[in-house]
């Protein structure tokens, strides 16, 4: 292939695609470059269809590599290994908007590589990776019926700003990605800091125009470069075969889907397959009946919606099925909460921990750590069946991210609640959006554990289904057969003030701005009624953390005593960690955060570095220990590393003989600073920290010398030490 060479100016910035110089085996390959951020993108398909398989064998992979950002690896073999949270969320976000321009019969094995080759840390890759996908489909053979363009959105000084930076992200109201075809919307994500609606509708219309431009570029470069398309046969079921299952099945289906609990549903629905079997698998082939009866169900679930405005067990179109919170389930964790609505139930548990526990990044971003953490887990029990349990797959991890951000925007700052805060989703039981009802048991649950957060965040999911002549209808929380069988999942989270996340896929060919703002409009309603509910269980965090979990508190020192705290090579810090059980950070600017489950272990390990960095001043009392004992008075530490003398004529009101007569080393003294030498040598004094108000010195005028208190004239002192007489 040829080199060639498309530029588009974006943003203020120029998109370059180049064709012709990398991975030339490859059926098509581009590289986009925006910045310094530099992907390649390779599209490869095998030769022969896979057999008996009823799905788009669509595989895309991100490639992160380290030294795209001028990195090496963490980890002992200091090489990449298992992609990042955010390569595996790239993946999902360009796989989420090309899925639904392939055609559904294709069954060659499609693999999409994208490979990050430089990184600037400031325009971020996963929109490049997008774009290059979608041009090099276009190049190919594959018949894609795109281009897609994609472009990041912010909302800076009341302006929008195309394809913000990533230090920029951190001033904008929203994160918004719109990728769109020339005419539709084809995929949405966002995570925003409680934005109105109205605001998010006319960011997704300024993206999509933006998309335009990107899109012609694409068409430019596959004009000139494309392959001829491969002609896919449409798939056509057997008429007979649709006939015969329809004259089986039709009185049945729709007593099937009348049993409001899933279970009874899905085992009517097994039954009816079995007989369709037995009574038809002696004239047609298995998996021809298998398909047959789910175009059937396919039907009537459609139908149903369609034409009688009927869902599932009886339903409105936008009602919300019955919804159940709880909190405080778990004894011994720091807070926990279950969320049910309908058949779909989540556990959501919070676990406070101090910020050494922040998780830590390798990744090609800018950010290096993060103390706000939510997982997402979801056992194959959920749904009632037999599964593999293993590490997260890309769909937990993903759902995972999305409440994650969706919550973000409350979670109270590290200045005004110094934990980290992990978030744990257990789904229970699945039967529509788990993500949703993660976000609503996560809610519940900080505000359970006493995190400060801002306001509680709701979410819903909408779906939608589509007929003849435009005809549509958008529907409230959709349950797993509507999800199944339906065009769009459409996910909406936030509070009372406005949005916080968003995620949109379809299976069509893309969405009108007209379903898109009707979608965005009917789930407000939604999400508002939900947070009423929930605000009858809890709708404020509690005043007290849990006593299980750890307290911390937050001292500062002067910049110039971190040092003395840590010690050398870290000794000092270590002892007061031993010695108090408590956890230590300590910031740059001084900032000094103590974290245990043990409050006395706590106080103490605040009181030793207070005492570590306070300065001596005359005049003040302290408590200390002696060190050692000298012929002309006693050595005593009275704050950690800092010792003065008191003189023997100052240990007591008193002539004193010796000074073992009145302390030995280890004692602990009150003693009184009475002077600090231009040495910065320390001059201590017990007799004046043991001093009696005057008011009782004069009560007890004539009264008898006190116990063990010679009777000869005082002692007349000497000046101490390192101060001649004059």
């Amino acid at each position: 292939m040829r080199h060639q060479t498309f530029e588009f100016e974006i943003g203020g910035r120029n998109l370059i695609m180049e064709t012709g110089t990398m991975a030339e085996q490859a059926a098509a390959a581009v590289t986009v470059r925006y910045g310094d951020s530099l992907v390649l993108v390779t599209v490869c398909v095998s030769h022969e269809p896979r057999e008996n398989v009823d799905f788009l064998p669509l595989t895309v992979d991100y490639e992160e590599r380290h030294y795209a950002a001028g990195k090496i690896p963490g980890g002992f073999i200091r090489r990449e290994s298992r992609p990042t949270q955010e390569a595996t969320l790239t993946s999902r976000l360009t796989d989420r908007a090309i899925r639904p321009l392939l055609p559904k019969a294709w069954r060659r094995d499609l693999q999409v590589v994208i490979t990050v080759l430089s990184a600037d840390q400031e325009n971020d890759p996963d929109i490049l990776a997008l774009i290059g996908s979608s041009a090099a489909l276009s190049m190919s053979e594959v018949p894609f019926d795109g281009p897609v363009g994609a472009t990041r959105i912010g909302h800076i000084n009341g302006k929008f700003v195309v394809n913000p930076t990533l230090l920029q992200l951190g001033n904008s109201l929203f994160d918004l990605v719109v990728a769109s075809t020339s005419e539709k919307i084809i995929m949405l994500e966002a995570g925003a800091k409680e934005v109105p609606e109205s605001l998010i509708l006319e960011a997704i219309k300024f993206g999509h125009e933006v998309n335009l431009g990107i899109i012609r570029v694409q068409e430019e470069l596959r004009n000139a470069l494309g392959k001829p398309k491969v002609v896919v046969p449409l798939s056509s079921s057997d008429p007979e075969l649709a006939i015969a299952a329809a004259g089986v099945t039709k009185e049945q289906l729709a007593s099937a889907f009348s049993g409001a609990v899933k279970a009874e549903r899905e085992e009517k629905l097994h039954e009816l397959q079995k007989e369709l079997i037995e009574q038809l698998g002696a004239t047609f082939p298995q998996k021809d009946i298998l398909a047959a009866f789910d175009d059937q169900i396919r039907n009537e679930v459609r139908t149903s919606l369609l034409e009688k405005g009927q869902r599932l067990n009886g339903r409105g179109l936008t009602e919300i099925r019955p919804i159940k919170c709880e909190t405080g389930l778990l004894p011994r964790t720091h807070g926990s909460a279950l969320f049910t609505r309908g058949q779909t139930q989540v556990l959501a548990i919070t676990t406070l921990g101090s910020t050494r526990q922040e998780q830590k990044i390798d990744g090609l971003g800018i950010e290096e750590s993060k103390r706000f953490i939510h997982h997402y887990n979801f056992p194959p029990f959920s749904n009632g069946e037999v599964g593999r349990m293993g590490t997260p797959g890309r769909r937990a991890i993903g759902h995972g991210a999305l409440a994650e951000r969706s919550l973000l925007p409350v979670v109270p700052k590290e200045d005004e609640f110094p934990y980290t805060i992990r978030l744990v989703s257990e789904v229970l039981s699945s039967s529509g959006s788990t993500s949703m009802a993660s976000v609503c048991a996560s809610s519940l649950s900080l505000m359970d554990a006493g995190a400060p957060i801002k306001r509680p965040v709701s979410g819903i999911a909408m779906g939608l289904v589509t007929g003849a002549d435009n005809k549509y209808v958008v529907l409230t929380d959709i349950e797993g057969l509507e999800d199944n069988y339906g065009d769009m999942d459409f996910k909406v989270a936030g509070t009372t003030e406005g949005i916080t996340g968003v995620q949109m896929d379809t299976k069509l060919k893309g969405l009108t701005m007209e379903i898109v703002e009707q979608t965005i409009h009917q789930a407000r309603d939604a999400r508002l009624s939900i947070l009423e509910i929930m605000n009858k269980t809890i709708s404020s965090s509690r005043s007290e953390l849990s006593r299980y979990a750890p307290r911390v508190y937050r001292i500062s020192v002067p910049v110039e005593k971190i040092g003395a705290v840590i010690g050398p090579g870290g000794k000092t810090i270590r002892s007061i960690t031993e010695e108090t059980k408590a956890t230590i950070d300590i910031s740059d600017d001084g900032t000094v955060l103590i974290g245990s489950a043990d409050e006395a272990g706590a106080r103490k390990a605040i009181q030793t570095i207070e005492n570590m960095t306070k300065e001596v001043v005359r005049g003040d009392v302290y408590t200390g220990k002696v060190t050692r004992v000298l012929n002309f008075g006693a050595m005593v530490e009275i704050l950690p590393g800092k010792e003065g003398l008191i003189h023997i004529s100052e240990l007591a009101d008193y002539r004193v003989g010796s000074v073992e007569e009145v302390v030995k080393v280890g004692d602990e003294v009150k003693v009184k600073v009475i002077e600090i030498d231009n040495m910065g040598r320390t001059n201590l004094s017990r007799r004046a920290a043991l001093e009696r108000p005057a008011s009782i010195a004069a009560s007890q005028v004539g009264d008898s010398a006190a116990p063990n208190r010679p009777t000869s004239p005082p002692y007349r002192s000497r000046p101490p030490f390192g101060n001649k007489p004059c």
